[in-house]
């Protein structure tokens, strides 16, 4: 993509802010393929210093070895010039020729005549910098890639003080050094009709990474703030996805994507090979599967489905029973995340139940998320969602506890954020969610009446086992409060509102 040079910054210390901000997993395995390329250049210009070390060492040894050469000739040949003195005018001629002949042919001399090159000049090789390829490097290349143009490369040095930075991003006051030649070979330009620039597959079989998508038909049914932003990152990878939603609108844009539609959940899970589904919470799971024209009425011998809303384990146990009596096969696989990550195709995804069907769902997993785990038996994973939800929830409730006691004591709300990330609870949720309460803007990202669901079912869970959840209980009550003051459509970070009414 065309970048502005304003925009440009330091790699390395504007690469864990840059990751955090916005960015998927191309851009993560951007950042992999840079660090590699650095590794490989840190060690081959290593390698290079050594060699130009050891030549300079050769060198100074050559010319002080040819400096006491001529001078031994020199002092040898005064002595023979002093012996002939007395001899005649031929001979004085002779031995001044022999000298100067000596002299042009001095050690030194041909030191200097046969080095490779002048000194504190270097190889020619090390100027025609080749870049080492990663694999991702060479993924990416096999197909149509849009370039990146830099302005004519000169060959002033780089004075940076990690001159590896500059053979893939310019400070903002900088010209590019020399390599930038090498890069621009290697990678291929191009333009769309639009005008704009992008990287695309060679053809309709996306690549992102190790991706090859599953030539299998995928079904997805919900299409809110997770399954929206799913939906997106299978269609960027080559899936072919037939999609159904509630509010049918929903579905235009996808359609426009490239996706099907399907007019019932029951038509959707007939014509597709393995169907995924995303909704609110175990009522909306139930409706979907039990209800007219639902997911049961397309299940048949082969037909594969995937439940990733996040639900009590009765809810998943009782769903997983209904399909596979039909001859289906059935995953779980709720995910940890919000809309940004989904968006970023980064989620965390728990999966439990058919292992063959976990198998056959790795393109698509690799798709919406960074990575996931296989948990066993029908259940676990549900167990396992709302345990890590219960700790998100009651942490987000602390954080607001903390802020809104830090103004009501007079204390600098934006003074207790930096200290909060300075020190061992720093991180990317921290930061957002107090962001979002010092900027009051509470647009769902994770909605609260999401989360103050996830509390409910983790505390039943516990009643279940007999196992006490005081943190959660507390947190519960919160939200709870903040669901009484219209906030149940805001972002969780909303329950801030809670403290302060």
């Amino acid at each position: 993509a065309w970048i502005k040079v304003e925009q440009l910054k330091p790699y390395h210390p504007h690469k864990e802010e840059m990751i955090k901000i916005n960015k998927g997993k191309r851009f993560q395995q951007a950042v992999d393929a840079v660090e590699e390329f650095l590794r490989k250049t840190k060690g081959k210009d290593q390698a290079s210093s050594h060699n130009s070390n050891e030549e300079k060492n050769r060198r100074n040894s050559s010319e002080e070895r040819g400096k006491q050469s001529a001078g031994e000739e020199k002092r040898k040949a005064s002595l023979s010039e002093g012996k002939l003195k007395k001899g005649t005018g031929e001979g004085k001629k002779r031995v001044s020729s022999v000298s100067s002949e000596r002299g042009s042919k001095s050690p030194l001399k041909r030191t200097q005549d046969q080095s490779p090159r002048k000194r504190g000049r270097p190889p020619k090789d090390e100027k025609d910098l080749t870049i080492p390829e990663s694999s991702t490097v060479k993924r990416v290349m096999t197909g149509t890639v849009a370039g990146f143009k830099w302005p004519p490369s000169v060959s002033e040095p780089v004075k940076d003080s990690d001159p590896h930075f500059h053979h893939f991003l310019l400070s903002q006051t900088e010209k590019p050094a020399v390599c930038y030649q090498a890069i621009t070979k290697k990678l291929k330009v191009c333009e769309e009709e639009t005008g704009s620039t992008s990287i695309q597959a060679a053809d309709s079989t996306a690549v992102n990474g190790s991706i090859t998508p599953t030539d299998k038909k995928i079904g997805f049914l919900g299409l809110g703030l997770m399954g929206s932003g799913i939906v997106s990152n299978l269609l960027k990878m080559g899936h072919t996805v037939t999609v159904w939603n509630r509010t049918a609108e929903k579905c235009d844009l996808f359609i426009q994507e490239g996706a099907r539609l399907g007019r019932t959940p029951a038509e959707v899970v007939s014509t597709c090979d393995i169907t995924f589904a995303c909704v609110s919470d175990p009522k909306a799971a139930k409706d979907l599967v039990l209800g007219p024209s639902g997911v049961l009425q397309g299940i048949r011998p082969g037909k594969c489905y995937v439940d990733m809303s996040t639900v009590d384990a009765d809810t998943v146990t009782e769903l997983a029973q209904v399909i596979v009596s039909r001859g289906g096969r059935f995953l779980e696989a709720p995910v940890s995340g919000n809309q940004q990550l989904s968006n970023d195709g980064m989620l965390v995804i728990l999966a439990a139940g058919d292992r063959g069907l976990y198998e056959d769902c790795s393109s698509c997993f690799q798709a919406m998320g960074k990575t996931s785990f296989f948990l066993g038996e029908v259940g676990n994973a549900a167990k396992m969602m709302l345990i890590v939800n219960m700790v998100q929830g009651s942490f987000m409730a602390t954080i607001a506890e903390g802020l809104t006691l830090a103004q009501v004591t007079g204390q600098s709300q934006q003074t207790l954020l930096d200290i909060l990330n300075q020190g061992q609870l720093a991180s990317i949720f921290l930061d957002q969610k107090c962001q979002n309460i010092l900027q009051g803007n509470f647009k769902p990202d994770f909605y609260l009446k999401y989360i103050q669901k996830d509390l409910r079912l983790a505390i039943a869970l516990g009643d279940s086992v007999n196992h006490p959840t005081p943190m959660a209980a507390a947190a519960n009550e919160v939200y709870k409060r903040a669901k009484a003051l219209d906030q149940s459509d805001n972002d969780m970070s909303a329950v801030y509102r809670a403290y302060i009414h």
